[in-house]
């Protein structure tokens, strides 16, 4: 069977102690209560080739909440998958209150491959979600960490960054889904996580089976889930792989899993509204503005041009708001993203 391959499962911590009988298994993980274990999820060949998911499992040695991180779910965004791994050793299962599940690498082919968007088969995976098992290798991801992970947590971050050609301030959503109960907990997990600008999303999908985006799946089962955002165009610059990191943590010490230093937030910088903006026309992308940059309505965000110069046309701001995240590479798609407008809550403003 064609895969890209990992190693085997690895125990990396101490040997299962007598009082510790239950295991958690995540794929050819099983970890006993007290121990750390690092293994794969087996994705098989289908209509397309199939892949092996990194993962660690890290069984606190008393009972508690399972929190799940993703990471690496668009293959160039590397900063989630650098702070899982520095996230790993500091993890002590013998002092834990609970448990946390690390998908160090969620669509491994897109990171080997260098691909923004996209798999292999031409679909987003945080798209596809719950997946199916007869699917493209997108929905076989979905569907592999939709039971292998998700429906093991009780608490779910979806860890990202701007993608290889998208400059972005740090920010996470806030996704509402069908249980009051449920959504209040995200807020807090939002504000756990410590980025000061949080988008507000009450229009992503209601439908068990049809979630598509990986936080919504874990919000429509019940369990509290956000998306965080941090990083952008294919850099591992050390304050944006630090913001995942303690963000992690802190999620970690408000669950009450492991104490962690805190960095919740007080004072958010909450936003409302928000839209993506997409191009014109093929060409030549030329941003006009920067991420973290104020625009009112009408504002310029960019203009596409020719190969020669010629402008095709042009991106303006739909509402007063900020910029979240703006791509910051030249070439571009008609309809592709250019930029992400946010509105900030009128009693902020």
């Amino acid at each position: 069977m064609n895969r890209l391959l990992f190693a085997p499962a690895l125990l990396l911590g101490l040997a299962a102690p007598a009082f510790a009988q239950d295991a958690l298994r995540v794929g050819d993980v099983s970890a006993a209560r007290g121990t750390k274990v690092t293994g794969a999820i087996h994705v098989p060949d289908g209509v397309d080739r199939g892949l092996d998911i990194p993962v660690s499992v890290v069984h606190g040695k008393e009972a508690g909440k399972t929190l799940a991180l993703i990471a690496g779910t668009h293959g160039y965004e590397y900063t989630s998958i650098l702070a899982l791994q520095r996230l790993l050793p500091e993890l002590d299962p013998l002092k834990m209150k609970g448990s946390v599940i690390l998908v160090h690498m969620a669509n491994p082919e897109t990171f080997f491959a260098r691909r923004i968007y996209v798999s292999s088969d031409g679909k987003n995976l945080n798209r596809v979600y719950p997946g199916r098992k007869d699917g493209t290798i997108s929905e076989r991801i979905a569907e592999a960490i939709t039971r292998e992970v998700i429906d093991q947590a009780t608490n779910v971050i979806d860890m990202h960054s701007g993608d290889g050609n998208e400059s972005l301030r740090p920010y996470s959503y806030w996704m509402t889904g069908n249980d009051p109960m449920v959504d209040a907990q995200s807020k807090e997990l939002n504000l756990a996580y410590g980025l000061d600008h949080i988008v507000i999303d009450h229009d992503r999908p209601k439908d068990v089976k049809d979630s598509r985006y990986t936080a919504m799946t874990g919000v429509l089962r019940g369990k509290p889930s956000i998306t965080a955002e941090s990083g952008g165009l294919g850099r591992t610059d050390e304050a944006s792989i630090e913001i995942h990191h303690k963000g992690a943590l802190s999620v970690i010490n408000h669950l009450g899993i492991m104490a962690a230093p805190s960095v919740k937030v007080t004072n958010p910088v909450w936003i409302d509204r928000s839209e993506v903006l997409t191009s014109p026309a093929t060409g030549v992308w030329e941003p006009a503005i920067d991420q973290k940059d104020a625009v009112v309505a009408g504002s310029l965000v960019g203009r596409v041009k020719d190969s020669a110069g010629k402008i095709l046309g042009e991106v303006r701001a739909p509402f007063a708001g900020v910029m979240l995240y703006v791509v910051g590479t030249p070439p571009i798609t008609k309809g592709e993203p250019v930029g992400f407008v946010g509105r900030v809550r009128a009693d902020e403003r």
